[in-house]
């Protein structure tokens, strides 16, 4: 009988504690869908900041799937106030820094395919030298 007694009283504090943080999460203005969404980006964003580091140069469909993924992570961790994942900065920035050069690099790639379709190759003409 006891243990039932104790088993329903630890039921009943583990509730109130889980009642306590939604209420402060709801508090500081979280939504607990997004801050489910931020626990996940949390361990993506691990993942990518060793992905980073080891990868220099990434095929294009891996760049692909990197930004996918930044992106994901950029949103999960906008909806979340900065204090709570000051923690987490460094590695969010090493991912930040990786995503912005992938996309300049991409860009880059762009804008000279663009230039290469416009420039018309010009062909030297062949020199008559009077002698």
């Amino acid at each position: 009988m006891t243990i039932l007694a104790i088993i329903f009283i630890l039921l009943i504090f583990i509730v109130i504690l889980f009642a306590m943080s939604v209420m402060q999460m709801r508090m500081a203005g979280i939504n607990i869908k997004d801050f489910v969404s931020f626990i996940k980006a949390n361990d993506s964003l691990d993942k990518l900041s060793a992905f980073a580091k080891r990868y220099d140069k990434m095929s294009p469909q891996e760049q692909v799937i990197y930004l996918a993924e930044a992106e994901k992570i950029f949103d999960a961790f906008d909806k979340i106030p900065e204090s709570v994942w000051e923690e987490e900065y460094d590695k969010y920035k090493e991912v930040l820094d990786k995503y912005k050069d992938i996309k300049v690099m991409r860009w880059n790639e762009v804008q000279e395919y663009e230039m290469s379709k416009k420039v018309k190759k010009v062909t030297p003409k062949e020199i008559k030298i009077d002698t």
